[in-house]
């Protein structure tokens, strides 16, 4: 049975930082390419950031420069550091591990971060 569990969200004031965790099992790990996503409350669901198998990354432009995602092969993990927050970050975010040239992709159930004063 396949996981996907983030944890590491919360409430933070503007400016602040927060590091998101992805824990995954019952995959081949380092063979998927794996993505943060958000969606704000009336928005769709949108790409945050995505690291593929061999360490290549790329973001949203409205979050490069704040954000770095990295991933951890031997724990089976992937994470998203988030700093400089804005309120327009709040969403839920969730995870995403796709086996590129195949079906699979699974999600996480989503972790909310509220950036407020």
């Amino acid at each position: 049975q396949v996981q996907l569990v983030e944890s590491g969200g919360g409430l933070v004031q503007p400016g602040g930082s927060l590091r998101l965790s992805c824990a995954a099992s019952g995959i081949t790990f380092r063979l998927y390419v794996l993505g943060w996503y958000r969606q704000a409350p009336g928005k769709q669901r949108e790409l945050v950031a995505r690291i593929t198998s061999g360490g290549i990354t790329n973001y949203a432009d409205s979050v490069k420069g704040r954000f770095t995602i990295s991933r951890d092969n031997t724990k089976n993990a992937v994470y998203l550091q988030m700093n400089s927050l804005k309120r327009e970050d709040t969403a839920v975010y969730s995870c995403n591990a796709e086996r590129i040239g195949t079906l699979r992709s699974y999600w996480g159930q989503g972790t909310q971060i509220t950036v407020s004063s």
